[in-house]
């Protein structure tokens, strides 16, 4: 489809294409338009149907917005802007640069323009940064027949109509109701009769993470947020928690590969703010490591008297690593789905502590048959190294998983504590056990 589509743009056949346009889905046609480049996306952008132009402006790129406001014209922003969903606009408003903002809040109303600055004004990744204010709003004293009537009048310029919320004179939240449950009921009952009372909510300033949270937890698809004040100001609908998600994961994965979050794409990035991102944690682990090289030159003359132990410090080094970071992967998933709370501190101790017992005892039993039967190394180094690799996989795996919780008591991100952290901490950890096992045991 795509193809025929860049066929007709190409041939300039724009009847043709209009109606090979209108007939797909609002995403696909975002998509087509991110392929090309400007004055054809502008092209295809303008034959859309206006109401199906909005929907598709929402699915695409921040550049790709942004260049397509640049294009048009102030009236085709005005109508585009009236038209999207409130929290798609602010989306939309925060990315672009000022120059767009100022062009977007020109061809704006006046009343919306003052929503628009409440909404930037709160900070970041904060429910109040999140919300929309389209959503269907009841009294309790109506009856089931009026509220569905006021849906149906009202319903059209909201985000979402499943979950109605009754507030009073003062915009606090007394009740919610669902669609489900109005379409079902006697049009003659009260919604004070049938509203649910025991809402979960949240507050204008509360952490995108804490609402996702609790979209998981409750299984919600939309949550009201209240002011300082407990009004209901806007509500969270579930298309965007799950953006969050997605971006909370991202950010997750960044830090535990050792690098500072971003929201740029990767290839919308400049190399220096790539590089930028991962100097830090580089310079950081690279310093740290420097403490492995001290501990292998104060062992000096015991590498010099035995030679062959040098042999084995990568293989220990590398599983001791791989061990912990298995355990901190774990751990710092759990706590990112709340299985794993601050509290079981004690029962991830005692569970690692079992799993690195069997780990340890098969790694090192099948190693030592591998030095000392099919390499032919001396029983007593075969001996060193065995130990070695036991303690070191205990102690790697108690490691990776209580470092995570200690970092989310502290308020830390437990992602900090990932593989690269943990591989530092553990081979520092596991040349001291080397060497002092070596000491000990070839008397050296």
């Amino acid at each position: 489809m795509n193809e025929r589509i860049l066929e007709l743009l190409k041939s300039k056949n724009y009847k043709e294409l209009r109606s090979e346009l209108i007939e797909l889905n609002e995403v696909n046609i975002a998509d087509i338009i991110e392929e090309v480049d400007t004055s054809e996306a502008v092209i295809l952008f303008r034959l859309l149907p206006k109401d199906l132009a909005v929907d598709v402006f929402a699915y695409l790129s921040n550049e790709a917005q942004k260049n397509i406001i640049d294009s048009i014209t102030d009236k085709e922003i005005e109508h585009i802007m009236n038209e999207m969903y409130f929290d798609d606009m602010i989306d939309f408003i925060e990315e672009m640069p000022a120059h767009v903002v100022k062009k977007i809040l020109k061809n704006t109303r006046e009343e919306e323009r003052a929503l628009i600055n409440q909404f930037l004004n709160y900070p970041e990744n904060s429910a109040g940064s999140l919300m929309t204010i389209e959503y269907v709003d009841l009294r309790k004293d109506m009856t089931v027949g009026e509220a569905i009537k006021h849906i149906k009048e009202t319903g059209i310029e909201k985000e979402t109509i499943y979950t109605c919320y009754v507030i009073d004179s003062c915009r606090k939240l007394e009740g919610i109701i669902s669609l489900r449950k109005l379409v079902i009921c006697d049009e003659n009952r009260k919604i004070e009769d049938i509203m649910n009372t025991d809402v979960i909510y949240v507050h204008t300033h509360d952490d995108q993470e804490v609402v996702a949270s609790l979209f998981k937890k409750y299984d919600l698809i939309a949550i009201p947020v209240l002011d300082k004040e407990e009004r209901l100001v806007g509500i969270i609908t579930i298309d965007d928690i799950v953006d969050v998600i997605e971006q909370e994961n991202t950010e997750d994965f960044q830090r535990m590969a050792g690098m500072e979050p971003s929201d740029i794409e990767y290839l919308d990035a400049s190399v220096f703010t790539l590089a930028k991102n991962r100097i830090a944690w580089l310079l950081i682990l690279m310093i740290s490591a420097t403490f492995t090289g001290r501990i292998i030159q104060r062992y000096e003359e015991v590498l010099q008297s035995v030679a062959i132990l040098a042999a084995f410090i990568p293989m220990l080094m590398d599983t001791g690593g791989n061990a912990g970071s298995q355990s901190s992967t774990l751990v710092i998933r759990g706590l990112a789905l709340e299985e794993i709370k601050t509290k079981d501190f004690f029962k991830v101790v005692f569970k690692e502590l079992k799993v690195s017992f069997i780990v340890g005892v098969v790694l090192s039993l099948i190693n030592f048959l591998r030095i000392y039967y099919i390499e032919k190394i001396n029983f007593k180094v075969s001996l060193t190294v065995t130990i070695t690799l036991f303690i070191t996989i205990m102690l790697a795996k108690i490691v990776g998983g209580v470092l995570p919780i200690i970092a989310r008591k502290l308020k830390l991100d437990p992602a900090i504590m990932a593989s690269p952290l943990i591989t530092t901490i553990v081979d520092a950890v596991a040349l001291i056990v080397y060497f002092t096992c070596a000491t000990m045991i070839l008397g050296i």
